[in-house]
């Protein structure tokens, strides 16, 4: 099983200014991320706008991004994990978005809490039980904001006990949650990894024994997240609260109006691939722009 440890991007989808995808410029993007260093890559989540992208576009992403980092990997004779997105609110569909990221050679796949349905803890661990037997590191997406179910910590306990479940990406923006997760979970199974799904609570949550991030400013500013992680992975705690209090103003900045649409907005503004957002979501406001403008400025981005 992977040990997923570090920083991880998870990705935006660049669009042009028809609203089709922009396939070069997410080569461009992919390049990027690893060049500055990047510990890892999460295509097809939330930040991707996953939502609205139809099977197609998700299976062109998906070649286009094992492309591109098998290429980096060949060249630069290292190791860039790939941890695809392949959740959903059927059961059915989660185990065979999840089969589609084996059979593309990813090392992961990113799992979420089934959003809407809202089921009972024990249809969310039969969940994650269906999708655990297709035989590819899982790892578990617990963001209730965004589903409308919290998995407690009893439960996600019960699912780490699962065979091929590596990890969980914890947004509940509880640093008490995830401490208990910690504690609970990460006890039993040491290398059971502990992401933190908010980057203000990167920091905290390392300090805490947590495992790193799944980034959103990383898009951004894949290098000082990254350093930062690092740093905070190896104890030095002086230099990892340096780089956190500098990308603070950022890091609340890149979700003034949303999430991704104030990060495309912040992308755009540094000339990278980015591109608006499909409807339903819409460009960030104009005084939204003018907070995402000073925190680059502030954070010297």
């Amino acid at each position: 099983m992977i040990q997923l440890r570090g920083a991880f991007t998870a990705m935006i989808t660049p669009m042009k200014e028809d609203g089709s995808i922009d396939y070069d410029g997410y080569r461009k993007l992919l390049r990027f991320q690893m060049e500055e260093g990047i510990d890892g890559l999460v295509p097809l989540g939330t930040t991707g706008e996953t939502p609205t992208l139809d099977e197609d576009e998700e299976q062109r992403i998906i070649d286009v991004v094992m492309e591109e980092v098998r290429a980096f990997e060949k060249e630069r004779g290292v190791k860039v994990p790939v941890v695809l997105g392949a959740g959903s609110n059927n059961t059915r569909d989660a185990v065979r978005y999840t089969e589609r990221a084996k059979k593309a050679g990813a090392d992961a796949a990113l799992v979420v809490t089934p959003y809407y349905n809202k089921p009972s803890s024990e249809g969310i661990f039969r969940h994650f039980e269906a999708v655990s037997r297709v035989g590819i590191p899982i790892l578990v997406y617990n963001i209730a904001g965004r589903t409308g179910k919290n998995i407690d910590t009893p439960t996600l306990s019960r699912i780490a006990d699962l065979p091929n479940i590596a990890g969980v990406k914890e947004a509940s923006g509880s640093i008490s949650q995830m401490t208990d997760v910690i504690a609970a979970v990460k006890s039993k199974h040491p290398d059971f990894a502990v992401l933190s799904g908010d980057d203000a609570m990167t920091l905290p949550l390392i300090a805490c024994g947590g495992d790193g991030v799944v980034s959103v400013v990383s898009n951004a500013a894949p290098a000082p997240v990254t350093e930062m992680v690092k740093a905070a992975l190896s104890g030095d705690y002086e230099a990892a609260r340096k780089i956190h209090y500098r990308l603070l103003p950022f890091f609340k900045a890149a979700f003034v109006d949303g999430n991704p649409t104030s990060i495309k907005y912040a992308m755009r503004v540094k000339g990278l691939p980015s591109g608006s957002v499909r409807l339903p979501l819409v460009d960030v406001h104009d005084e939204a722009k003018k907070i995402i403008e000073e925190a680059l400025s502030v954070c010297g981005l």
